[in-house]
């Protein structure tokens, strides 16, 4: 799913130093001479990886026209490799050690020597085959490089593919990147509020008595605080459902919203398991309020947001802040929903920029003193007598 239209998933880097200056001549200049197929490799050996101009899979024309929109370049990445299936590689084995084999005795086995030259054989016949282009495979993902955020994103959550993305984004025009999850977010918040001795001072929150303040999907790293994405969705739902859908931002506008569709939980302990639900309302489900309540923390959630008359429908994992199969429209569904490339990236800016806000809120309170008040709330809202009460009342 691209950038300019449909849903989106978002996954951001924040580029840190960024020497090929304003977009121009020579950043088409960088995305031609890197194209897809400008390289000679053998792609069973090593995938081939270059860029596209964004329209699709075969597009590989570059201008400033196309490419470069207001203050963002839009292009693509192509990754092409040969994977031939396992069982055809094992008989092709099978082939050439039944050559080797034929003319000794029946019920013979072939040596180690002849099961190396068997394999090498193979490998050949493998590069052979990717040399004619059997057996290729080949994989878009939309890129839009932000000048007015200072952010590169890509549109996929495969580490792999990113991986691939970057090595050739860094190559091609020196960027330095640095990946944005809860943790990264949660310290520039933190730097520019001039807390950062609160931050390093935070460590994961323990919700329950029983609880023991560790986090097994955190690798504690003292320079991660990832795992405050988890208290970030427990936080949101326990403030949608006590006090108010309707929360003031920092920049003075306000954003309503819901958990829609999607709700992933997982014990942070390692020890109950995790909880995966599907719903309209999955927060307003027993099960979740169950899985909750015995100390599960909310991993991935589907989240409907509505702010300054746009209307974001996508899912949020915590940690990563990664914002998959994003919907963006017009929060009058009666408005015509058409609107230019540029309109569209603004678009795409403000749901990232509403959902930063909308976490600083969050770190506003959990970063720092005021804390304390917020989970003496929020646990008794945990706790399990809170919860047959709410269930009587209803």
């Amino acid at each position: 799913m691209g950038f300019l239209s449909g849903g989106v998933t978002v996954v951001r880097y924040r580029i840190t130093s960024d020497p090929s200056g304003d977009f121009g001549e020579s950043h088409i200049e960088s995305l031609s001479g890197n194209a897809i197929g400008s390289k000679t490799t053998n792609i069973y050996e090593e995938p081939d990886v270059g860029f596209l101009g964004g329209a699709h899979l075969l597009d590989t024309d570059f201008s400033e026209e196309k490419n470069i929109l207001g203050d963002a370049m839009h292009f693509g990445v192509r990754i092409d490799s040969c994977q031939i299936p396992s069982p055809i590689k094992r008989a092709w084995m099978h082939q050439e050690l039944a050559g080797m084999m034929k003319d000794k005795e029946p019920g013979s086995r072939p040596t180690k020597a002849q099961k190396t030259e068997a394999k090498e054989a193979v490998e050949a016949r493998c590069a052979a085959q990717a040399d004619k282009g059997n057996f290729k495979k080949m994989a878009e993902t939309s890129l839009l490089w932000d000048a007015k955020t200072d952010t590169l994103m890509i549109s996929t959550a495969s580490e792999k593919t990113s991986d691939y993305c970057l090595g050739l984004i860094e190559s091609a025009f020196g960027l330095e990147l640095q990946k944005v999850t809860s943790g990264t977010l949660a310290l520039e918040w933190a730097d520019e509020s001039d807390r950062n001795s609160d931050m390093f001072a935070t460590t994961p929150t323990s919700f329950h008595e029983h609880a023991n303040g560790g986090v097994v999907w955190w690798n504690g790293m003292t320079d991660n605080y990832d795992f405050l994405g988890n208290e970030f969705l427990l936080w949101l739902w326990w403030n949608w459902e006590t006090n108010s859908n309707v929360i003031q931002l920092s920049d003075g506008s306000e954003v309503s919203g819901m958990f829609a569709r999607s709700l992933s939980l997982d014990c942070p302990d390692g020890e109950h398991g995790k909880e995966s639900i599907s719903s309209e309302s999955p927060v307003a489900l027993p099960e979740a309020a169950l899985a909750v309540r015995m100390g599960k923390l909310p991993r991935k959630a589907g989240l409907t947001l509505v702010r300054n008359g746009e209307k974001y429908d996508f899912t949020l994992q915590a940690e990563t802040f990664t914002l998959g199969s994003a919907r963006i429209a017009p929060a009058d569904e009666s408005a015509s929903g058409s609107r230019d490339v540029v309109d569209r990236i603004e678009s795409v800016r403000q749901l990232c920029e509403t959902v930063d806000l909308l976490y600083g809120v969050f770190c506003e309170k959990r970063i720092g003193k005021n804390w304390t008040a917020e989970l003496k709330e929020l646990s008794q809202w945990l706790a399990l007598e809170t919860a047959l009460k709410r269930q009587s009342a209803a």
